[in-house]
């Protein structure tokens, strides 16, 4: 069997879902442009958009970025004497890369404007365009100041200064998560389009918006407000040790339609078109659940796709609950003026059970519908939804018998609503805390033991063909090699596709005899990370692809991804990311969906669903409860098992149930005390044995894992496998320990049993008895077909270089060298001697212990090494690799997949030599 992957295709499919993914907040008219039209671009954005966020999630090497500027030239004509003077003006402020990782600046130095050149740009132009952009990334947060999520003092005079001479006025927001928008009540712009972070298409997608090729479909996945002080989240954002979730079920639309409809600027599923549509709907009653036909017409003049959205009220109840919460939705097709559709929505009435964490109904640890009237909304928005059905229930029932899980130990309080005249103030009730021992518990779960057998000589292939059980084959493993399996190898591995993010299974020699291979995982979710270098699809952000509220269309984008998985042999996409956008200032918001569980579960079952199709999959994350940058490592999130239930676990309920997720990654912090590397309770009560999940569980890169009540550090890899957290990812060389993790003392003790080892060893072998790499082991592989990529760079024998002769222990000095984002240093040697070289790379970074610096070293083309450094403390750090020079005479380059590394000098040592001298 042949797949083929279609470049054009994935470029159409990117394309139009940024098309589908952009906002339109307001619009009077002056969008879509006329082709004829002058336009005015303001704004050093229309120069630097930002296809993605930072971080891993957004490090994807691509060979072209089309911008919106670029798209525009095509179809408009721009004003020459605005654009001259930002091209000017960028001569001497160049871009602002920072000094590598999370050090990047959120926005760039705007060019203060001259009210002269804006007064004649108005009388020369017909409209005017402003384009603000922001980034934000992984390991810091946005912050409530200038430039970040408020717009800098030159930004609002450029606004106030372009919206007052200027007639028509369009404002283009190129950002990864929603930032403050009270400009616009002052400014009054004509038009206000959030056009997200679209990936490597995000100016094709963004030009058939504004010049109408495209109507506008996409709509909020987040509630924008009038304040930061408006969200309950923020007095318990941002600190350095915990974070109280003191809102509890209470985020986004659920609070502000709940408590605070005043404060909206812009409600959740909000979004405007260039035409006009009609809803009316017809909704049947069947013993468990609403059918719904929305028939949607387009009563406009042009063509578009509208959202149908449906809500449910709950009645207060004991529990209490907020006035709407999202339950289904679905688009339609294209419709032309005129045309019409008729979407067929189901509710089932178990969408109208709440989780009892107190036991206040008579049911603790369950999900119950309380008696009372079950209202239906339905509309094109939270707050345009009218009610089309109504459901009593008389008496309480209970729809799922669960146990405490997960359950907080801190005592704090959490929202309530309660009833006014008006309708609903906050009060506050006391959380339910933990009420059981879970080490009690999971050392009554643990699995039987098992003891080691002979070497019976079965490989992992016989356990593929059926000749021998699982069980059979793994019982073969020493205490040795159980516990390497459950080390991830990497950054960078030579084991598996070069430049990507760990190895795992094969991981030593005595793993690769028994035939176990190494599966490979890439950074996403915006695309495929390779650090060498490797030229990938950039992919739109998170947040965008939950603007379209079009699942199959995601599916389809995201099948292209897989096949482009496949063509790079990696096994699983790190992503997609399922947290929750609880605060606007989370860095990494731009990597995941929304603030509403339900939308994130639709869109991460369609992303898998893509991916599925082909063979591959992706590795859901950050579970759980991942919603904040700063200190994430120590953070520890304080929160109630039903905002657990309800909202931060829903997501991945869903993508494990609906979308048959098989690989999952915990987060680097806590959940009430936990850190969730070594969560029994998270990784295998609720996981495995409630949601059924049959796959692998990793850790985020270098986390730390803890016992309750203990420190938390790299060691506990015991606590790590008896939660059934089944890898810790990633270390240098598995057979060796680096970390000295205490999984062989603990087993040596007895407070880790082999059942556990082989329990999280039959995890992950089944993970790659059901990947490509396995069929790749078997011969059996199928072929991927490429068509249309794009070209790659030119070659190292085209660019300049400096010749040098390599003499065993020479250092070559690199002080000099320039180490930004995407540089690279090249030059070539000759060796005197051919053979095995120790190469060793000196270097020295101010950055943080998690942050990533990979420096990868090319010989004639070929990576042959990866140095991956973490933040020195500023202190002068050497990793060494073992390199072949087989050729005497070689093209060597060193590139940069992200700045932030001073270096000192690259040392080549010769080990075993092959006797061939050259003079």
């Amino acid at each position: 069997m042949t797949y083929t992957l279609d470049w054009q295709a994935y470029t159409k499919l990117a394309r139009k879902t940024v098309a589908e993914g952009a906002v339109l907040l307001q619009n009077d008219g002056v969008l879509p442009l006329q082709p004829a039209s002058t336009v005015a671009v303001f704004g050093r954005n229309q120069f630097n958009y930002y296809k993605s966020g930072t971080g891993s999630g957004g490090m994807v090497n691509v060979t072209n970025v089309v911008s919106p500027l670029d798209m525009l030239r095509e179809d408009v004509t721009l004003n020459a004497d605005v654009l001259k003077a930002y091209e000017n003006w960028l001569e001497d402020h160049p871009f602002d890369q920072g000094e590598g990782w999370a050090a990047e600046p959120w926005s760039q130095e705007e060019m203060p404007l001259d009210a002269t050149l804006v007064q004649q740009a108005a009388l020369d132009s017909d409209v005017a365009l402003i384009m603000i952009g922001r980034t934000a990334g992984e390991d810091r947060d946005n912050t409530a100041d200038p430039g970040s999520y408020f717009l800098t003092e030159t930004e609002q005079e450029m606004l106030g200064l372009v919206t007052t001479h200027f007639k028509q006025t369009v404002v283009v927001l190129n950002v990864g998560n929603i930032i403050d928008m009270r400009w616009v009540e002052e400014t009054a712009p004509s038009a206000v389009l959030y056009a997200w972070q679209g990936g490597m298409e995000g100016g094709t997608g963004l030009s058939d918006l504004l010049l109408g090729r495209v109507s506008p479909s996409g709509k909020l996945p987040d509630t924008i407000v009038r304040s930061l002080d408006d969200y309950p989240s923020t007095p318990h954002f941002g600190h350095a040790d915990r974070a109280l979730y003191q809102e509890d079920i209470y985020v986004g639309y659920r609070y502000f339609e709940t408590f605070a409809p005043e404060a909206v600027l812009y409600p959740f599923g909000y979004g405007l078109s260039y035409t006009s549509f009609d809803l009316t709907t017809d909704v049947t009653t069947s013993a468990d659940a609403w059918t719904v036909t929305a028939t949607v017409t387009n009563t406009g003049q042009t063509s578009g796709k509208e959202v149908v959205q449906g809500y449910l009220e709950k009645p207060q109840g004991q529990l209490g609950n907020p006035t709407r919460q999202l339950v289904t939705f679905g688009k339609t097709e294209e419709l032309a003026p005129g045309e019409q559709e008729s979407l067929t929505l189901v509710v089932p009435f178990a969408s109208f059970a709440s989780y009892d964490d107190s036991g206040v109904t008579g049911h603790k640890s369950s999900y119950v519908i309380e008696p009372g009237t079950y209202q239906l909304y339905l509309g094109t928005d939270v707050r345009s939804a009218v009610p089309v059905a109504s459901h009593s229930v008389e008496t309480l029932d209970v729809t799922d018998v669960l146990t405490e899980n997960m359950a907080p130990v801190t005592a704090f309080e959490r929202i309530k609503p309660q009833a006014t005249e008006t309708g609903y103030t906050v009060t506050y009730e006391a959380t339910p805390l933990r009420t059981i021992d879970p080490e009690q518990r999971r050392q009554q779960e643990r699995p039987v033991e098992r003891t080691q057998t002979e070497d019976a000589g079965w490989k992992l292939r016989d356990v593929k063909e059926e000749q021998v059980t699982l069980e059979t084959f793994l019982d073969q493993l020493t205490d040795a090699d159980l516990a390497a399996i459950v080390r991830g190898e990497g950054m960078n591995s030579p084991r598996v596709t070069p430049g990507t993010a760990g190895a795992f299974g094969g991981v030593t020699a005595e793993l690769e005899a028994l035939g176990i291979p190494a599966g490979c995982c890439a950074d996403g979710p915006s695309g495929i990370r390779m650090d060498i270098g490797t030229k990938a699809f950039s992919l739109p952000n998170g947040t965008l692809l939950a603007s379209t509220f079009n699942t199959t269309l995601i599916a389809d984008l995201f099948e292209m991804t897989g096949l482009e998985l496949r063509k790079n042999e990696i096994d699983t996409l790190l992503g997609p990311g399922m947290n929750l956008h609880r605060h606007p200032l989370n860095g990494r918001n731009f990597e995941y969906f929304s603030e509403d569980s339900y939308l994130t579960g639709k869109m991460a079952v369609a992303q898998l669903d893509g991916m599925h199709r082909v063979g591959v999959t992706g590795t859901l994350k950050h579970f759980s409860a991942n919603n904040q940058e700063f200190h994430r490592h120590d953070l520890d999130s304080i929160v109630s098992e039903r905002a657990l239930r309800e909202l931060y676990l829903k997501g991945f309920e869903m993508a494990v149930k609906d979308g048959k997720a098989y690989s999952i990654m915990t987060t680097y912090g806590a959940v009430n005390g936990i850190w969730t590397a070594g969560l029994y309770d998270q990784n295998t009560r609720i996981l495995r044995d409630e949601w059924g999940f049959d796959g692998i569980v990793m850790t985020d890169w270098w986390a730390k894992i803890n016992a309750e009540g203990t420190e938390a550090n790299r060691q506990q890899t015991a606590t790590m496998v008896r939660s059934q957290n089944d890898l810790y990812m990633v270390v240098g060389e598995p057979g060796t320990n680096p970390f000295e993790d205490d999984t062989l003392t603990a087993l040596a003790d007895g407070t880790l049993r082999r059942s556990e080892l082989l329990r999280s060893a039959a995890n992950i072998c089944q993970f790659l008895l059901r990947s490509p790499i396995m069929d790749r082991v078997m011969g059996t592989a199928t072929s991927i077909e490429v068509l249309g990529a794009p070209v790659e760079e030119e070659a190292l024998e085209d660019q300049a270089v400096s010749h040098q002769r390599l003499v065993s222990g020479d250092a070559f000095p690199l002080t000099d060298v320039a180490t930004t984002t995407g540089s690279s240093h090249v030059f070539a040697v000759t060796a005197e001697e051919t053979g095995m070289y120790q190469v060793t790379l000196t270097a020295r970074s101010n950055a943080g212990e998690l942050a990533q610096m990979p420096v990868t070293l090319f010989a004639n083309n070929m990576p042959v090494a990866t140095f991956t450094f973490n933040g020195t403390n500023g202190e002068w750090v050497s990793q060494t690799k073992d390199v072949f020079v087989f050729n005497p005479h070689n093209y060597l380059k060193l590139y940069f997949a992200l700045g932030g590394l001073e270096l000192k000098e690259l040392t080549f040592t010769l080990a075993e030599s092959f006797h061939m001298k050259n003079g």
